[in-house]
Parts: C-alpha cells; sequence; structure tokens
C-alpha cells in the first residue's frame, strides 16, 4: 500500500506547547542549533568530552522532530552545521593567511565558503529525516542517525573526500562506543553515536511533565545497554601480538613551515635531522613528511649514505618522507617515503592527493584561490591504490602520508599483511590550532579500527606511539626539536573491519532507511 502524501507528525498536528515554540521556531531554533554544533567539538581532541556530541545531536534530533517541515527541519540542520566546521575546522585559515600568502578578506571569504560547503551535508540529512513521515520513535531511532551518517560517509568521499570531524572520532579511544571500532569502523561508530542521540531524544520527556513511569520507556535502557556491550567489546582480543617488540624513534625536527622549502634554511633543516638521527639507537628510526625537502635526486652528495649508515649500524632501517624524482616522458613527482637500511631500498608513494596541498585542481570557478596561494611542491603524481607494506626492522609496516590516515577504508588495503601502521605527516600548514590534535585522534580511530600499533612521525607534533587499542604511549610536546624513543609490538590477524571495511555500516544504514519508510507505509 502506498505510504500517501507527507504528513507532519502527531505531536505537530496537534500544536506545540508554548514552551517549545520560541526552540522550534525563527531565529531560536537557528540560534540554539549553531551552539549545539559549536559545543559538539567540545567532543574531539583535546578536549576528549565524548559526551557532549551525543547530547548535543540528541537536542538536535529534537529540533529537527519538531520543525515544522522538511525545509525548516534542513535549515536547522545548516546552522547547526555552520556552528560545528567554523568551530572545528577553520584552522584552514590559519594556513591560508600565514603559510599560503592569501589576503585575510579572501581567507575569511573562502573559510566561510568551504564551512557552509560542509554545512549543507547536516543539512540534507536533517532535511531526509524530517522528510519521512513516520512517527517520533521511528524518525529519531532510524531516519535521523542513518540520513546523518549517510551524509557524512557522502562527505568522505565527494570531490576526493573532506570526512574531517566525522563523528565517530570523538567517541575514541576512550568512550563506550569506541569498542565498535573493530566491527563497524568510524562511521559505524557515528552511527551509534547518532542512534544514541536518537533515543535520549526519544526518550526525553520534555516538553511533558516528568513521570517515574518514564523510566520503563525503551529510550534510555536501550542506550545503557549499547554502551556497555560497547565496554565489553573494547576488551576483545581482535588481534595477537607477533614476534617481539621492537625499538622505534619517531624524529620531530620542528621546522617551522615559513622556513621549510626556503633555500637559506634548508642547511639547517638538513643538520637537524641528521643530529636526531645520529642520537637515535633504536631498530626502526622513522622521520617525518618531505622531512628533507628536496627531490631526491637532488640531496646533497652522501646525505642519505649518513642516514643509511646509521640505521645499519643499528641493526635496523630508516624510514624518510621526501619528495621523489621519477624520470619519464613526462616525469613524475611523488610525495614518498623511502626506507634506508639493513633492508633493501623501498618506496611508498602517496596515494590520495590533497588539492592545493598536493597538487592544484584545474577548476576554472576558484583560480583565484590557487593564484593566491604560494604552496611549494604542489605538482605531485599519484602513486598506486594498492602499495606493499614496507618490509622493514623485522616488521612490515603499512605506510599512509599525511591526510590519507582520515580514509579508513583505504588504510586496510595493506593488511593483514601490515604488522604495524606508520603516519608520515607535516601539519606546521595548521599553526597552534586544534588541527594537529584532531589528526592525532583520527590516527588513534585507525589504531582500534585495525588492532595494529600506529607510529606518528610529524614535523611539528603530534608525534606519538599509538597501541592497538588507541592508547597514547608517548607523545612528543609540539613546537619542539625532540624525538621519541619507545618500543612498538607488532600485530597479526584480522579485525572485522580489516574484513569487511565499510560495507557493514553501510548495510545498517540503508537497512534502517528501508525500515522507516517501511514501517510507515504499513502504518498508513
Amino acid at each position: 500500500m502506498s505510504a500517501g502524501p507527507a504528513t507532519p507528525s502527531p505531536h505537530l498536528s496537534q500544536g506545540r506547547p508554548r514552551a517549545v515554540v520560541p526552540l522550534t521556531t525563527g531565529l531560536g531554533a537557528m540560534l540554539l542549533s549553531g551552539l549545539l554544533g559549536s559545543a559538539s567539538v567540545l567532543g574531539f581532541a583535546p578536549f576528549y568530552f565524548w559526551l557532549v556530541p551525543v547530547l548535543s545531536l540528541a537536542v538536535l534530533a529534537w529540533l529537527v522532530d519538531w520543525a515544522s517541515g522538511p525545509r525548516r527541519a534542513a535549515v536547522i540542520g545548516f546552522c547547526f552545521g555552520i556552528g560545528y566546521f567554523i568551530t572545528g575546522v577553520s584552522w584552514i585559515y590559519v594556513s591560508m593567511t600565514e603559510f599560503g600568502g592569501m589576503a585575510v578578506p579572501i581567507a575569511a571569504f573562502a573559510t566561510l565558503f568551504f564551512c557552509s560547503y560542509l554545512a549543507l551535508f547536516i543539512a540534507a540529512a536533517a532535511w531526509i529525516a524530517r522528510r519521512i513521515p513516520a512517527a517520533r520513535g521511528i524518525r529519531l531511532t532510524l531516519a535521523f542517525p542513518a540520513a546523518w551518517v549517510l551524509m557524512e560517509w557522502v562527505r568522505g568521499w565527494m570531490f576526493t573526500g573532506f570526512p574531517w570531524l566525522a563523528v565517530g572520532y570523538s567517541q575514541g579511544p576512550g568512550g563506550p562506543l569506541a569498542g565498535y571500532a573493530p566491527l563497524l569502523g568510524a562511521y559505524g561508530v557515528s552511527l551509534l553515536a547518532v542512534l544514541s542521540a536518537g533515543l535520549l531524544a526519544w526518550w526525553t520527556p520534555w516538553p511533558a511533565r516528568f513521570d517515574v513511569r518514564r523510566m520503563l520507556h525503551p529510550g534510555l535502557p536501550a542506550v545503557i545497554v549499547l554502551w556497555i556491550a560497547g565496554l565489553g567489546l573494547a576488551q576483545a582480543p581482535w588481534t595477537q601480538p607477533t614476534g617481539a617488540p621492537i625499538s622505534v624513534s619517531l624524529l620531530q625536527g620542528n621546522i617551522r613551515q615559513d622556513l621549510k622549502w626556503r633555500p637559506e634554511a634548508l642547511q639547517a633543516t638538513l643538520e637537524t635531522y641528521l643530529r636526531l638521527t645520529r642520537a637515535a639507537t633504536s631498530r626502526l628510526v622513522v622521520l617525518p613528511e618531505t622531512a628533507v625537502p628536496l627531490l631526491n635526486v637532488d640531496v646533497p652528495q652522501g646525505y642519505l649514505a649518513l642516514l643509511a649508515e646509521h640505521a645499519r649500524d643499528n641493526g635496523g632501517d630508516l624510514l624518510l618522507g621526501i619528495p621523489e624524482y621519477v624520470e619519464g616522458n613526462p616525469p613524475r613527482y611523488y610525495n614518498s617515503v623511502m626506507s634506508f637500511g639493513v633492508s633493501p631500498t623501498q618506496t611508498y608513494r602517496k596515494h590520495h592527493l590533497v588539492p592545493f596541498g598536493d597538487y592544484f585542481p584545474q577548476w576554472a570557478f576558484i583560480t583565484w584561490v590557487m593564484n593566491a596561494m604560494q604552496i611549494p611542491m604542489s605538482s605531485f603524481s599519484r602513486g598506486d591504490a594498492v602499495q606493499a607494506p614496507l618490509a622493514v626492522a623485522g616488521q612490515h609496516v603499512a605506510v599512509n602520508i599525511c591526510y590519507e590516515d582520515v580514509f579508513g577504508e583505504e588504510i586496510i588495503r595493506q593488511l593483514p599483511r601490515a604488522t604495524l601502521l606508520a603516519n608520515f605527516t607535516n601539519d606546521a600548514w595548521w599553526g597552534e590550532s586544534f588541527a594537529a590534535e584532531q589528526h592525532l585522534q583520527i590516527s588513534q580511530m585507525r589504531a582500534q579500527e585495525t588492532g595494529r600499533y600506529m607510529l606518528r612521525a610529524t614535523n611539528t607534533g603530534v608525534t606519538a606511539i599509538i597501541d592497538q587499542r588507541g592508547r597514547v604511549l608517548a607523545a612528543a610536546p609540539q613546537f619542539v626539536s625532540t624525538a621519541i624513543d619507545g618500543t612498538a609490538q607488532g600485530f597479526a590477524g584480522s579485525t572485522p573491519y580489516v574484513l569487511w571495511g565499510n560495507w557493514v555500516f553501510l548495510g545498517l544504514t540503508a537497512a534502517m532507511l528501508f525500515a522507516a519508510v517501511a514501517l510507515r507505509a504499513r502504518r498508513s
């Protein structure tokens, strides 16, 4: 039977209580939604208040449910997104002004434009959830969570993807829902976080008076069960240690971004990393992305040999971030990691390139941005989508460069063969903002998803050793030239996420949307 035309929720048709009207209509709902979006950022690093986004989303779900229609819900969702992204990712303004040479008014406009684009995905999720003509409980617990995570996933691949601030990251590593990461990945954790929010919104009695009988409502007990199960899953031994732990040294040169590519600063950069390397006694030494700011063929004679000799003296290997030149017609340039030491020299070439960072896309309507940005080494070629882990220091290391570790479905391409993960990055672009800590939290989620240690070597921070449960075992202070020494344990085996990737969460999302529509049709 056809579901028929969309109809308002039963509680809407009966009229809103006076206390509700200011919060669900007009400027009040928009301002509240924007504040909720800004507050949600507290769930992410460096704050790690994982409960805040769940509560904020519960109120957002309530606002969307009370909205007078899909368009009004979309406006509320857009306002939430503006607050969310202006607060959470406006660090791109730092990159454009301090290091990209862009004029302040243009950078401010570009930042607002970018955040508005991202907010459209939240607006679309709210529109979809409100558009399904379902009962309140169905909309809050099926339609809203599924629509939210579907739009998060689309945001993660459209126009090369920007999955930063996916809600699932806010739950790691210590939130109860992080235990689902090895099963469902970051997007699956997002789904369960928004489901928790929807269940809380469904359970909340306001604007009706609180009644003890409300405690019998299934919403709150369902959230408690979901969280307790997550805490239990966090203890599951998804992967197993393999071999003996190895000693590792992660080097942080702290080369200022505005000096990194200047010829007059080159000698000091080379001396800094040579000094740090010679002080390292570990079997595996890791240097960050483009630690040597020269093409491999232009490095001063003997410098790479000195690095390799020291690695051999330690009985191990060194991994170095360096731009690579490959002769051909035309010649190609790669953002690469190369190994030197007792093992044969191997190379990993960055595959997921960042627009304006690794290359300039030929989009005519934003050529003014391309002309304003002054970023060296922005003509890299794309490496192969599937590359073998680097066999170094008795381990198989799955390398990912900078932004690549934001894409969990790409990291697992090197698994289960890889025993360690390693991220090489340069977050100096973002200055003294939250970006570096947020990136660290993303790496923690990758460790939880795969059941592997993650080694992070960065230029200015956060350089860290992360264990297979996403816990930071050692970290260097930011903006200091230093090294951290520790041990890393290799792991073997596959988590369910390594085996299935995002297919499980996508299946759950599709099933929830189908159920929301089907239950409404059956009711009709």
